[in-house]
Protein backbone atom coordinates (compact mmCIF):
# COMPACT_ATOMS: atom_id res chain seq x y z
CA UNK A 1 0.00 0.00 0.00
CA UNK A 2 1.48 3.41 -0.69
CA UNK A 3 2.16 6.08 1.36
CA UNK A 4 -1.50 8.02 2.15
CA UNK A 5 -2.97 5.83 0.05
CA UNK A 6 -6.34 3.96 1.21
CA UNK A 7 -7.73 1.00 0.86
CA UNK A 8 -11.81 0.45 1.88
CA UNK A 9 -14.26 -1.09 2.94
CA UNK A 10 -17.90 0.09 2.65
CA UNK A 11 -20.34 -1.71 4.10
CA UNK A 12 -24.68 -0.49 2.75
CA UNK A 13 -23.57 0.17 -0.39
CA UNK A 14 -27.02 -0.31 -2.19
CA UNK A 15 -27.91 1.88 0.02
CA UNK A 16 -28.35 5.57 -0.54
CA UNK A 17 -25.51 7.01 2.35
CA UNK A 18 -23.07 3.55 1.02
CA UNK A 19 -23.62 4.67 -2.48
CA UNK A 20 -22.70 7.98 -2.58
CA UNK A 21 -19.68 7.44 -0.45
CA UNK A 22 -18.55 4.70 -2.41
CA UNK A 23 -19.13 7.14 -5.84
CA UNK A 24 -16.51 9.49 -4.27
CA UNK A 25 -14.36 6.68 -3.05
CA UNK A 26 -13.99 5.15 -7.12
CA UNK A 27 -13.21 8.46 -8.38
CA UNK A 28 -11.25 9.68 -5.25
CA UNK A 29 -7.14 9.57 -6.33
CA UNK A 30 -6.18 8.96 -2.50
CA UNK A 31 -8.56 5.43 -2.76
CA UNK A 32 -6.58 2.77 -4.43
CA UNK A 33 -8.92 -0.37 -3.47
CA UNK A 34 -12.45 -0.89 -2.19
CA UNK A 35 -14.09 -3.50 -1.03
CA UNK A 36 -17.88 -3.67 -1.04
CA UNK A 37 -19.86 -6.57 1.49
CA UNK A 38 -23.27 -6.54 0.45
CA UNK A 39 -26.26 -8.83 0.86
CA UNK A 40 -27.28 -8.73 -3.15
CA UNK A 41 -24.57 -8.26 -5.75
CA UNK A 42 -24.58 -4.67 -6.90
CA UNK A 43 -24.62 -3.19 -10.21
CA UNK A 44 -21.36 -1.22 -10.79
CA UNK A 45 -18.33 -2.36 -11.87
CA UNK A 46 -14.76 -0.24 -11.77
CA UNK A 47 -11.10 -1.85 -11.88
CA UNK A 48 -10.77 -0.45 -8.18
CA UNK A 49 -13.78 -2.33 -7.03
CA UNK A 50 -13.97 -6.08 -5.25
CA UNK A 51 -17.24 -6.88 -4.06
CA UNK A 52 -18.26 -9.93 -1.84
CA UNK A 53 -21.58 -11.03 -1.82
CA UNK A 54 -21.99 -12.32 1.87
CA UNK A 55 -26.18 -12.70 3.29
CA UNK A 56 -25.11 -13.44 7.20
CA UNK A 57 -23.28 -10.26 8.36
CA UNK A 58 -23.69 -12.02 11.85
CA UNK A 59 -21.31 -14.68 10.88
CA UNK A 60 -18.24 -13.15 8.73
CA UNK A 61 -15.66 -16.84 9.12
CA UNK A 62 -16.46 -17.35 5.15
CA UNK A 63 -14.97 -14.24 4.30
CA UNK A 64 -12.72 -13.01 7.36
CA UNK A 65 -9.25 -13.85 4.67
CA UNK A 66 -10.77 -11.22 2.14
CA UNK A 67 -10.91 -8.52 5.01
CA UNK A 68 -7.28 -8.45 5.58
CA UNK A 69 -4.88 -5.38 4.28
CA UNK A 70 -7.34 -2.48 4.23
CA UNK A 71 -7.22 0.72 6.46
CA UNK A 72 -10.40 2.47 6.16
CA UNK A 73 -13.80 1.02 6.64
CA UNK A 74 -16.93 3.26 5.97
CA UNK A 75 -19.60 1.77 7.84
CA UNK A 76 -22.58 3.25 6.12
CA UNK A 77 -25.25 -0.25 6.63
CA UNK A 78 -27.60 0.02 8.75
CA UNK A 79 -32.21 0.55 9.31
CA UNK A 80 -34.37 3.29 10.29
CA UNK A 81 -36.11 2.96 13.86
CA UNK A 82 -39.62 3.53 11.60
CA UNK A 83 -41.48 0.95 12.43
CA UNK A 84 -39.09 -1.22 13.97
CA UNK A 85 -39.75 -3.28 17.01
CA UNK A 86 -36.69 -2.16 19.44
CA UNK A 87 -35.14 -5.54 19.82
CA UNK A 88 -34.68 -5.79 16.32
CA UNK A 89 -33.42 -2.23 15.58
CA UNK A 90 -30.81 -2.69 18.73
CA UNK A 91 -29.67 -6.12 17.20
CA UNK A 92 -29.32 -4.64 13.71
CA UNK A 93 -27.50 -1.22 15.06
CA UNK A 94 -25.79 -2.26 17.49
CA UNK A 95 -24.99 -6.21 17.55
CA UNK A 96 -24.21 -6.36 13.96
CA UNK A 97 -22.02 -3.20 13.32
CA UNK A 98 -20.05 -4.41 16.66
CA UNK A 99 -19.32 -7.71 15.68
CA UNK A 100 -18.42 -6.53 12.13
CA UNK A 101 -16.23 -3.92 13.33
CA UNK A 102 -14.64 -6.42 15.76
CA UNK A 103 -13.71 -8.75 13.25
CA UNK A 104 -12.13 -5.78 11.28
CA UNK A 105 -10.15 -4.53 14.39
CA UNK A 106 -8.72 -8.11 14.74
CA UNK A 107 -7.38 -8.27 11.15
CA UNK A 108 -6.34 -4.49 10.23
CA UNK A 109 -5.56 -2.90 13.67
CA UNK A 110 -4.54 0.66 11.67
CA UNK A 111 -7.59 0.69 10.19
CA UNK A 112 -9.48 4.17 10.87
CA UNK A 113 -13.36 3.35 10.86
CA UNK A 114 -16.15 5.44 9.89
CA UNK A 115 -19.58 4.97 11.40
CA UNK A 116 -22.49 6.58 10.27
CA UNK A 117 -24.56 7.21 12.90
CA UNK A 118 -26.90 11.01 12.74
CA UNK A 119 -27.58 13.92 14.31
CA UNK A 120 -29.55 13.50 17.35
CA UNK A 121 -27.39 10.41 18.69
CA UNK A 122 -27.68 10.41 22.71
CA UNK A 123 -23.76 9.90 23.89
CA UNK A 124 -25.20 9.49 27.33
CA UNK A 125 -27.17 6.67 26.51
CA UNK A 126 -29.67 7.63 28.78
CA UNK A 127 -31.90 10.03 26.49
CA UNK A 128 -35.68 9.23 26.09
CA UNK A 129 -35.31 8.31 22.49
CA UNK A 130 -34.31 4.74 21.89
CA UNK A 131 -33.36 5.47 18.25
CA UNK A 132 -30.28 7.74 19.73
CA UNK A 133 -29.65 5.91 23.00
CA UNK A 134 -28.60 2.95 20.77
CA UNK A 135 -26.80 4.45 18.28
CA UNK A 136 -25.07 6.20 21.25
CA UNK A 137 -24.02 2.76 22.66
CA UNK A 138 -22.72 1.99 19.58
CA UNK A 139 -20.23 4.85 19.01
CA UNK A 140 -19.10 4.53 22.65
CA UNK A 141 -18.49 1.25 22.35
CA UNK A 142 -16.92 1.34 18.55
CA UNK A 143 -14.19 4.34 20.32
CA UNK A 144 -13.19 0.84 22.57
CA UNK A 145 -12.11 -0.95 19.91
CA UNK A 146 -8.32 -1.38 19.45
CA UNK A 147 -8.55 0.61 15.87
CA UNK A 148 -6.18 3.31 14.77
CA UNK A 149 -9.14 6.17 14.52
CA UNK A 150 -12.95 6.06 15.25
CA UNK A 151 -15.04 8.77 13.79
CA UNK A 152 -18.57 8.24 14.47
CA UNK A 153 -20.28 10.50 12.09
CA UNK A 154 -23.49 12.62 12.76
CA UNK A 155 -24.76 13.96 9.24
CA UNK A 156 -28.55 15.52 9.59
CA UNK A 157 -30.35 15.91 6.17
CA UNK A 158 -27.77 15.04 3.18
CA UNK A 159 -28.59 16.48 -0.09
CA UNK A 160 -28.29 13.37 -2.39
CA UNK A 161 -25.81 12.97 -5.57
CA UNK A 162 -27.31 13.47 -8.56
CA UNK A 163 -27.74 10.02 -11.22
CA UNK A 164 -27.33 7.77 -8.53
CA UNK A 165 -29.96 5.11 -7.99
CA UNK A 166 -30.26 4.00 -4.58
CA UNK A 167 -31.97 7.84 -3.31
CA UNK A 168 -34.53 7.54 -0.72
CA UNK A 169 -37.85 8.60 -2.38
CA UNK A 170 -38.62 11.33 0.15
CA UNK A 171 -35.85 13.20 -0.82
CA UNK A 172 -37.23 14.05 -3.98
CA UNK A 173 -40.19 15.58 -2.87
CA UNK A 174 -37.65 17.69 0.26
CA UNK A 175 -35.15 18.76 -1.72
CA UNK A 176 -36.08 22.27 -2.18
CA UNK A 177 -35.45 22.78 1.76
CA UNK A 178 -32.08 22.48 1.19
CA UNK A 179 -30.70 25.59 -0.27
CA UNK A 180 -32.47 27.62 3.04
CA UNK A 181 -31.84 24.94 5.56
CA UNK A 182 -27.97 25.16 4.16
CA UNK A 183 -28.23 28.92 5.29
CA UNK A 184 -29.68 29.35 8.19
CA UNK A 185 -27.94 25.51 9.63
CA UNK A 186 -25.26 24.90 7.88
CA UNK A 187 -24.39 21.77 11.02
CA UNK A 188 -27.62 20.18 10.00
CA UNK A 189 -27.38 20.10 6.12
CA UNK A 190 -24.68 18.69 3.82
CA UNK A 191 -24.23 16.97 0.13
CA UNK A 192 -23.66 12.99 0.39
CA UNK A 193 -20.58 14.53 -1.71
CA UNK A 194 -19.50 16.25 1.15
CA UNK A 195 -20.16 12.74 3.55
CA UNK A 196 -18.17 11.26 1.02
CA UNK A 197 -15.20 13.37 0.76
CA UNK A 198 -14.91 13.67 3.97
CA UNK A 199 -15.05 10.37 4.89
CA UNK A 200 -11.94 10.25 2.41
CA UNK A 201 -10.23 13.28 3.81
CA UNK A 202 -10.34 12.03 7.73
CA UNK A 203 -8.17 8.66 7.45
CA UNK A 204 -5.15 11.14 6.61
CA UNK A 205 -5.99 14.08 8.69
CA UNK A 206 -4.38 14.44 12.11
CA UNK A 207 -7.91 15.69 13.31
CA UNK A 208 -8.60 14.55 17.17
CA UNK A 209 -12.37 14.99 16.88
CA UNK A 210 -14.19 12.03 17.69
CA UNK A 211 -17.72 12.94 16.52
CA UNK A 212 -17.92 13.91 13.60
CA UNK A 213 -20.74 16.53 13.32
CA UNK A 214 -22.69 18.17 9.84
CA UNK A 215 -19.85 21.63 10.14
CA UNK A 216 -17.23 19.28 10.61
CA UNK A 217 -18.47 17.08 7.38
CA UNK A 218 -18.44 20.73 5.76
CA UNK A 219 -15.04 21.27 6.79
CA UNK A 220 -13.39 18.27 6.18
CA UNK A 221 -15.02 17.84 2.72
CA UNK A 222 -12.49 20.99 1.67
CA UNK A 223 -9.42 19.14 3.43
CA UNK A 224 -8.14 17.65 0.39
Amino acid sequence: MSAGKIRAIITGATGMVGEGVLHECLQHPLVEAVLVINRKPGVVSHPKLKEIVHKDFFNLTAIEDQLKGYNACYFCLGISSVGVKKDEYYKITYVLTMHVAGTLARYNPDMTFVYVSGAGTDSSERGRVNWARVKGKTENDLMKLPFKKVFPFRPGFMKPTKGLKNTLSFYKYIGWLYPLGRAISPNNYCTLREVGLAMIHVVNSPDNRKIITGRDIIELAKAG
